[in-house]
């Protein structure tokens, strides 16, 4: 749990960029092995967050490591693609982290990090239909909460899963929140490797979000 032994970074984070005047919250899934898990930053892959959105600072251990996964913070040398490719499209867009921030801020449904014994990532939705429920329905409880304490008007799942969570999650417990979702730009997603980047602008022209950074 990065919200746990990186929670130094994270707590940087979210004191820094999260200030409750958005208007819209990108919502990932869970925590990348060469991103969140290593920044504490969600999509934070570690060139993004030290040279972008300029936050760095010590990373602890969880006490459960595991030896090919080893937690090396912001010294972890391997590129995040789905974070490279987050934060670079926002760069692009916005310039500086403030304008991104004015209107935006970015949260996981799921701050937990799984993997098999043999070191390979598993995300949520690759999880036993069992295990899988149980665990999202602490995650959408939490996100309800997350969504009432901000204040944002819309939700933006990044990629289909988090959308769909978000969408039955909000309108069961009765939040009037408007959710929408852009393509993940994860590289096990074929089309994302096609130009993730044209993708998301033209989903984020469509429901008014670009106007909204480019003001």
């Amino acid at each position: 749990n990065p919200l746990e032994y990186a929670w130094d970074t994270h707590r940087l984070y979210a004191e820094k960029y999260c200030h409750g005047r958005q208007s819209v919250l990108f919502l990932g899934m869970n925590p990348g092995p060469f991103g969140m898990a290593q920044t504490g930053v969600p999509f934070g892959e570690v060139k993004a967050t030290r040279d972008w959105l300029k936050i760095c600072g010590e990373v602890g251990h969880p006490p459960n490591e595991h030896p090919k996964r080893p937690i090396r913070g912001f010294l972890c040398s391997q590129s995040e693609v789905s974070g490279a490719r987050f934060w670079s499209f926002f760069q692009q867009v916005c310039g500086e982290p403030q304008h991104f921030f004015r209107h935006c801020f970015v949260h996981n449904l799921c701050p937990l990090m799984f993997m098999t014994e043999t070191g390979r990532n598993v995300t949520p939705p690759e999880m036993a239909a069992e295990d899988r429920e149980a665990l999202l329905l602490h995650c959408d409880a939490a996100l309800c909460q997350v969504v009432r304490a901000l204040g944002v008007s819309m939700v933006i799942g990044v990629g289909k899963v988090a959308e769909q969570r978000a969408r039955r999650a909000l309108a069961e417990a009765g939040v009037e929140v408007k959710v929408e979702g852009i393509m993940h730009p994860s590289p096990r997603n074929p089309l994302a490797n096609k130009g993730w980047a044209s993708v998301a602008r033209t989903k984020l022209e469509q429901i008014g979000v670009l106007d909204l950074l480019l003001k």
